[in-house]
């Protein structure tokens, strides 16, 4: 993909993000690797208005090379991308049901969500818990990197999922995935629920490795 087409993706994809809800207000963070650096959307802007001239360019060092700043968070996008050499984006959002889910206490961290339908397993698969930190702090992107060769997604404790994939359209399938999921799981809250068992689990795992 050209520099230019990943742009123009980062900004209409960031638009539908918006337009569905899952990032409100200047939240989330959207990323694509290239051959010579990293597209970054820029820190406090609205996924929903993106500029595709705007968006960040920054070198893997995280060195800013064009566009406006990049996103305060752009330490996570670089230590998810360094441990996923076959991914080229990562999706990042404070989307409601899934920060729902992840102030919750007394869910697994190994798995945060539950099995509840094939194509959450298929899209997702484990869903690890990262411990919390404050916005801005650089353990966050320690604390990802431990997780992220074995996961293409983790959920921020009290902040947010956050997805790679191998393009932009995998990642944000995963990212909308683990927000339906955490939906279905809180709506679920205090009934008694069908999880898919061992079996059903193996055949998607030999059938569509996430």
């Amino acid at each position: 993909m050209t520099e230019t087409k990943a742009r123009e993706t980062i900004a209409t994809r960031g638009r539908k993000l918006q337009e569905a809800g899952l990032t409100p207000g200047s939240s989330g963070n959207i990323s694509v690797r290239l051959d010579d650096g990293v597209l970054i959307t820029p820190t406090n802007s609205r996924l929903g208005e993106l500029d595709p001239a705007d968006i960040a360019k920054i070198g893997l060092d995280g060195r800013h090379i064009s566009g406006k700043l990049p996103s305060k968070e752009t330490f996570l996008h670089l230590k998810m991308l360094s441990q996923r050499p076959s991914d080229t984006s990562v999706v990042h959002l404070h989307s409601t049901h899934s920060v729902a889910v992840s102030c919750m206490a007394d869910i697994d961290p190994v798995n945060v969500l539950p099995p509840l339908t094939a194509y959450y397993v298929m899209r997702v698969g484990t869903l690890p818990l990262v411990p919390y930190f404050s916005p801005g702090d650089l353990g966050l992107a320690d604390a990802v990197e431990k997780f992220a060769a074995e996961n293409h997604a983790v959920l921020l404790s009290n902040h947010g999922p956050v997805a790679s994939g191998v393009d932009l359209n995998a990642a944000v399938a995963a990212i909308e995935e683990i927000e339906e999921t955490a939906k279905l799981h809180l709506m679920l809250q205090g009934h008694r629920v069908r999880l898919l068992n061992d079996q059903q689990l193996a055949e998607l795992n030999i059938r569509f490795k996430s």
